[in-house]
Order: C-alpha cells, then structure tokens, then sequence
C-alpha cells in the first residue's frame, strides 16, 4: 500500500488536470479567501476590461483600479490586522493573544473574556477599515491619474464615444475637486476610526458602552438579533468587520469583502457620476451585479451546480446529501480506502472535484467577465447615441 501512495500521488495526471488540480488547491488553501478570490476577481474584472478596452485611458485606468483593487482587498487586511494587533494587544497575556483570531461570534457563545478581548478585537478590526475607505479613493485617485496621464476628465472621451475629443478645462477642474475633496473625507473618517479603536483598546475593558459599541462592530447580528439565530448568522457573515480565523492568523472574512463593497461603491457611484451622465449609468449597470458576485455570487453558483449535480445523480463519489464535497487534500485516503486500481480511482475523483469547483468558476469569468464588460460597452454607445439623436432632434 505504501508503493500505491508513492505511485498515485506523483503520477502523470496530464498538464490540465495538474493545472486545474493546482486552482483548487489555492481555492482551499490558508489563506482565507484571498488567494482565489485574487485570481477570480482578476480574471473576470480585469481581462474582460482590457479585451473590450475602448482607449488608452480606458485600460490604462481599468488596469490600475483592478489591480490595485485586488491586491488592497485580498492581502491589505490581514497585514493591517498584524500591525494593529501589536498596537493594540501590547497589554494582553500571550494566552489572551492567541484568542484575537476567534470570531467574535464565537467568544460571545463562550462568554470568555469578552470584557478584556472584544475592545481589542474591535479596535484592531477598526484600524483595518483602512481598506474599504482606500478602495473608496481608488476610483478618484483614478480620476486624477486619467486627468493628469492622460489629459481627460469626460467620460464620453475616455470611452471613445465623442469622436471630437475636446475637453472642458472648467468640467476637468470640476473633476479634479471633487476627487481631491473625497479623498480627504475619506482620510478623515479613517482618522475618527483610530480614535475610536484607541478609546476601545484602552478603556473598553471597563465600560459597558465601549464593550456594547464593541459586539456591534465585530458580532452585529448576535447584538440586533438575539432571539433569531438565522438573523443573526446572516449578518454576522456579511456586515461584520471582524476577521476571519486563519489557523490562528487573522484573514480576509466575508463581512471585510462586503464593507469593501458597500464602502467601495460609493466611491464608484460619486466618481462616475463627477465625469458624467454616461459614466454614471454604466456604472449603474455593471457594479450592482458585479458587487452580489463578488461578495456571494460564486458561492451560490457553486451549491446551485453540486445541487444539479446531486439531483442528476452526477460525481456521486464525492457530493453527499447535504451537497458536501471532500478537500482536496482527502481525495487521496479516499482512493486508498475504495480499494482497485488506487491510481485510476484517484485520477477519478480529482476529475470529479475539478469539474465541481471549475464550472462555477469558469460560469463566472464568462458571464460576470466578459457578457457584463460587453454588454455594458454596448449600452453604453447605444445610450449615448440616443441621446445625440434626441438633441439633434
């Protein structure tokens, strides 16, 4: 048996299913969700953008936002709470500091050391909310950048739908003050939140208040909903800023992707609509569906598939009744265990598992990717085109 372990695990599998193998591994891997949600959002955010770019401006901005966008949002947090934790957790036994990775949900359940733990958690999940607030610069920041590269302030322009091109120095300025001006807002609520963090980590532990604002950042839905745990679950996985626990290492959790998002957002919408009509409406298009699939869109393609998978009596080897699949790094015991051909059963079931985890994957780098990029370009010639239409009627 010990030959067949040798044997199965560094057979020739063929270069695509390595390849598949090695996206599933990074999907499961510790690194929270950042690893593949960095190669997701890359995937189906910036290619389909540069495949359908419109000018120079247009990739050239589209790539800075993605990239920097991806990189702040999937790796910032977790080195932000690091930093933080050494601020913040100075004062805390060594014991107590292996405890600031728990959920906060979880600590409550336990009811250990919350009074001393929960200020601290929320003052260091504070100081990370740098990143929402940064992904809300990035669309003004790219707004300057454009200006100041690229000389264009109009959207018309930096989509290729105005074929003269001429720019308004007065609209550009208009542009340029805004983008500074949001900007500085944002500096300055991320300055009321290290006070705040700092009021927490230092009184917290002896104030029913602080404790109270406390559970409101890190557990929301165990603190609004107390007698609705379906409630609570909810929106405690989706608007709390607490971190996710990464082997005892804090990581990227759903409620930071969803702050993100929201925060995020308003920095697309406010930026858009300063370069115009036009803008404002692609946008208005694309970021509502573009924002549910990055917070839980390829998490439900991914059960509806197991579910159709299920019903058709389909990988039936690897999705149980509850729509479960095994790690990858199980599928190997589970070959030895089924006895046979141990390589053949193996190559089976990394098969099955690259199907399950690749179709939803690949489902949304062609529909959320490339169709939204598309059809967004579409409408957004066509609605400019109507309106030209209209004035010259």
């Amino acid at each position: 048996m010990k030959t067949d372990k040798i044997t199965f695990t560094n057979s020739n599998i063929g270069l695509g299913l390595k390849a598949a193998s090695k996206i599933v591994a990074i999907q499961e891997g510790g690194a929270g969700l950042s690893n593949i949600r960095f190669i997701q959002d890359t995937a189906t955010g910036l290619v389909p953008k540069a495949v359908f770019a419109r000018s120079k401006a247009d990739l050239g901005e589209n790539s800075f936002l993605e990239l920097s966008e991806s990189a702040l949002v999937y790796y910032c947090p977790a080195l932000l709470g690091k930093i933080f934790k050494n601020i913040y957790a100075k004062k805390l036994s060594p014991e107590l500091k292996k405890q600031l990775s728990t959920p906060a949900e979880k600590l409550l359940k336990e009811g250990k050391n919350t009074k001393t733990l929960m200020p601290v958690k929320a003052a260091i999940a504070l100081g990370a909310f740098a990143i929402p607030l940064v992904e809300f610069t990035l669309n003004y920041i790219k707004n300057l950048m454009t200006l100041k590269v690229f000389k264009q302030g109009n959207f018309e322009n930096i989509a290729n739908l105005n074929k003269n091109k001429k720019e308004d120095i007065e609209f550009n300025k208009k542009v340029e003050k805004s983008a500074k001006k949001n900007i500085l807002t944002a500096a300055g609520i991320y300055a009321g939140c290290l006070g705040l963090g700092t009021l927490l980590a230092s009184k917290g532990k002896n104030s029913k208040t602080l404790q109270n604002i406390s559970e409101l950042i890190l557990a929301p839905g165990t603190k609004l909903f107390k007698n609705n745990k379906k409630k609570a679950d909810f929106i405690n996985k989706y608007f709390s800023i607490d971190f996710a626990d990464n082997n005892g290492k804090f990581a990227l959790s759903k409620g930071q992707l969803t702050s993100c998002v929201l925060v995020g957002g308003a920095g697309y919408f406010g930026a858009s609509k300063d370069r115009g009509k036009q803008n404002f409406l692609e946008t208005l298009f694309r970021f509502p569906l573009v924002g549910l699939y990055i917070i839980c869109g390829n998490e439900l393609l991914e059960k509806g598939f197991r579910k159709l998978l299920y019903k058709n009596n389909k990988c039936r080897d690897l999705i149980n009744k509850k729509l479960e699949v095994p790690a990858l790094k199980d599928l190997k015991k589970i070959a030895e265990n089924k006895g046979g051909n141990v390589n053949e059963i193996y190559k089976k079931l990394l098969k099955q598992k690259c199907f399950i985890a690749g179709v939803p994957l690949l489902f949304g780098i062609g529909v959320m990717g490339f169709f939204i990029a598309g059809t967004s370009n579409l409408f957004t010639k066509y609605r400019y085109n109507k309106t030209q239409q209209n004035n010259v009627r």
